[in-house]
């Protein structure tokens, strides 16, 4: 699976799993490394790396601003096999 088609499939889950959330895709052109979403919910925010899979390999600065921001509110990776795991820990830092 391309990771353009995972991203897709996951976006479709956050909003079913987060209702009234707003996702948002952010520019890889304007910080490279920025990690691919950002979800609004309420007053809580995360942000997420999508990866085809757990082998994918990362970019230059990824890993960087995934923990800067992780260090804000909550950041992560993201691939299926820790989608649920992070759809989780996602959760509890919203407080659903």
């Amino acid at each position: 699976m391309l990771e353009s088609e995972y991203q897709a499939k996951l976006i479709k889950r956050i909003k079913k799993r987060f209702p009234n959330c707003i996702v948002m895709k952010t520019d890889p052109d304007y910080i490279q490394g920025i990690p691919d979403l950002l979800i609004l919910h309420e007053n809580h925010w995360a942000a997420l790396e999508c990866k085809r899979s757990e082998r994918a390999p990362k970019r230059p600065n990824q890993e960087y601003y995934v923990s800067v921001m992780n260090e804000m509110s909550f950041a992560s990776f993201i691939y299926p096999e820790n989608e649920e795991d992070v759809l989780n820990a996602i959760q509890q830092t919203f407080g659903n």
